[in-house]
């Protein structure tokens, strides 16, 4: 079941931005139109700082892989910072734009930021 900061996060990013993936801290990258997956309860909020750094490498490497670190690219992270802050000294040295809308706001701040976006 998609939380209610997800579904606003993704009717955003459908209306705004051409591609889109989710990411997971599970699954790490995946396509919205990709298999569905079975609900789970993991989270990068509760891992460890080496779950995390093993994570982010996992997804750089599928952002690698599939394409998307190339210039010209804005990846555009609508995540918490649980998500984006291990991952984004990895992209650092990419020819790619990073941009994250909501970076620090805390849950409240962000559904409003949406709310206000959409």
């Amino acid at each position: 079941m998609e939380s209610p900061l997800f579904r606003k996060a993704r009717a955003y990013t459908e209306r705004v931005h051409d591609d889109w993936y989710v990411l997971s801290a599970k699954h790490h990258l995946l396509d919205p139109d990709g298999p569905p997956i079975d609900p789970y309860e993991e989270t990068l909020t509760t891992a460890t700082v080496d779950q995390r750094r093993e994570w982010a490498q996992t997804v750089f490497d599928q952002l690698s892989t599939n394409g998307l670190l190339k210039p010209d690219t804005t990846l555009v992270i609508h995540a918490g910072k649980a998500y984006y802050e291990p991952l984004l000294p990895l992209l650092k040295d990419e020819p790619v734009s990073i941009e994250v809308p909501t970076e620090g706001l805390q849950i409240g701040n962000t559904l409003a930021w949406y709310n206000d976006h959409q």
